[in-house]
């Protein structure tokens, strides 16, 4: 969603680093190139105003032109401004209210807004333990109810029965008075939208709240429609009055100016972005990590809780055993590239990494795709459990064999076992004596340790720093919040899938330890 825009403003950055000391002449340069980014990322005008003025402000003075690294400063001003047009701090939905908690879901038609109506259900069920019912109200659209139920029946969250001829506001009274009954913490009333806003809409979202009184109104808005899903929000807050902002397809291609103006001009928070198709494609919308993201800073705590999610404790606490004995066989790399896939992949973690944004030209030269993960275990799956076991059981007549199993060369099997024996000797260095601190912290979090438990902050600030960015707000070498220079060995050969799968990053040296 923001990549043409961070490219944009690392090519800024980029060059007010390099300078010793800066003018206020290059810090209006500087901001000029920034307003220019901005616009084209489609962002709206008074906010584009008054991001650059609020740079100006705290950029040109003595303090930040005689700094010891003035440019870096710069970098952290416009980190610190971007996270306040973001909206400072994340405001998830808010549940403080005696149940049944009703929730209301507002847009026009296409924005996704059923669908997001069932990963909301699915996320208060697995990571709040609340108990959902989910209410279609929309009976305009042919289908809508029976789309709600489908979807209820595969996130296994109940849905209210469908009874033909019910008005809107008919079906939110049966839902409030079937939620109290059968003890719902939450009803999300999921209404109808339209293709465009119009006085018989609105005035049906008016009839619905002044029934349900939801304690939650959100509106979901597709982020690939720019300025026009901020004219969006100012209609439906000035009609019905929002609480907050859900904001779908940011995995898409948009140039991010919604996202962007969105809580600037609306004064409403953004609470969740849908980012992909599948159920469990939801996140909560954090400005930091936002900021970051878009400044090229990786965000690692997204990458933990997505680690966190995904990778089951007990086979990671059997992974963590074998390596703590100096054990890496085959079995255990296809399972690690397993884990990759259940993250993201390498799209999904790269992405998330501090300076890869960066190195763009270098990875794409290095044909990394999430297709090698595939051919990578189609390889490994072709070979016996006992190959899997033991490697050196694979003479040339079984490399053959697994060639032709996996539609492969012989080639990118003897390239996997290469690969395989330097993932195995880095393995033995996770052994015994050598899990403690940051290290084994980081192990656990990426699928190494036993009980997945989630690290401190503080922990969390030392592996971004290790991973080669400083957190925003200072770090380590000065306050600039600047991306640190990447691993010098990081893209030195070209990388090679399974050294990203032991451990998932691993491959990547972030520890700074030599292959």
């Amino acid at each position: 969603m923001f990549e043409s825009l961070s490219d944009k403003l690392s090519g800024v950055f980029d060059r007010l680093t390099r300078r010793g000391s800066l003018t206020e002449a290059d810090v209006n340069e500087a901001l000029r190139e920034i307003r220019h980014a901005l616009l084209e990322a489609d962002v709206a005008l008074d906010v584009v105003r008054s991001f650059t003025d609020k740079v100006r402000e705290r950029a040109v003075g003595a303090n930040v032109i005689k700094s010891v690294s003035p440019g870096q400063m710069v970098v952290k001003i416009v980190n610190d401004v971007l996270i306040e047009t973001l909206g400072q701090n994340a405001e998830p939905i808010d549940l403080a209210a005696r149940p049944p908690v009703a929730i209301m879901m507002i847009g026009l038609q296409g924005a996704g807004k059923t669908t997001t109506t069932a990963k909301i259900a699915k996320r208060l069920k697995e990571r709040h333990g609340k108990r959902a019912l989910m209410a279609s109200l929309d009976v305009k659209r042919p289908a809508a109810q029976e789309q709600l139920a489908v979807l209820g029946r595969q996130v296994e969250v109940d849905t209210l029965p469908i009874i033909a001829n019910q008005t809107p506001v008919q079906i939110a009274r049966r839902a409030m008075e079937q939620a109290r009954i059968e003890g719902y913490d939450v009803v999300l009333l999921d209404t109808a939208g339209r293709t465009h806003i119009d006085e018989p809409l609105m005035q049906e979202m008016a009839d619905i709240k002044s029934y349900a009184d939801p304690h939650e109104i959100l509106l979901v808005a597709d982020a690939l429609t720019g300025q026009d899903a901020v004219n969006l929000a100012k209609s439906f807050d000035e009609r019905v009055g929002l609480t907050g902002i859900v904001l779908t397809r940011m995995d898409g291609d948009g140039r991010g100016g919604a996202a962007l103006s969105m809580r600037f001009v609306t004064g409403k928070p953004i609470k969740l972005i849908g980012v992909g198709e599948k159920m469990d494609a939801l996140d909560e919308f954090s400005p930091a990590r936002i900021a970051n993201r878009i400044l090229g800073m990786g965000d690692i705590v997204a990458l933990v809780e997505k680690a966190a999610a995904a990778i089951d404790a007990e086979q990671a606490r059997k992974a963590a055993e074998r390596i703590a004995k100096g054990k890496f066989d085959l079995q255990d790399l296809c399972d690690q590239l397993a884990q990759m896939e259940k993250i993201g992949g390498i799209g999904g973690i790269m992405g998330l990494l501090p300076g890869v944004a960066k190195m763009k030209d270098q990875i794409a030269k290095a044909n990394l795709d999430d297709g090698m993960i595939k051919r990578q275990r189609a390889i490994i799956l072709s070979m016996t459990p006992k190959e899997r076991r033991n490697p050196d059981l694979l003479k040339a007549s079984r490399k053959k064999r697994i060639a032709a199993g996996s539609g492969a060369k012989v080639e990118e099997v003897n390239r996997l076992l290469k690969q395989h024996r330097q993932m195995a000797d880095l393995m033995k260095s996770f052994g015994a004596g050598k899990r403690g601190g940051l290290m084994g912290k980081a192990a656990q979090m990426m699928g190494l340790g036993g009980g997945m438990e989630m690290p401190s902050e503080e922990e969390l600030k030392k592996l971004q720093e290790k991973l080669g960015g400083a957190p925003p707000g200072g770090g380590p070498g000065g306050s600039s919040g600047l991306p640190a220079a990447p691993p010098a060995d990081l893209l030195a050969k070209k990388p090679s899938l399974p050294g990203l799968g032991g451990g998932m990053l691993s491959g990547l040296n972030p520890f700074g330890k030599k292959k």
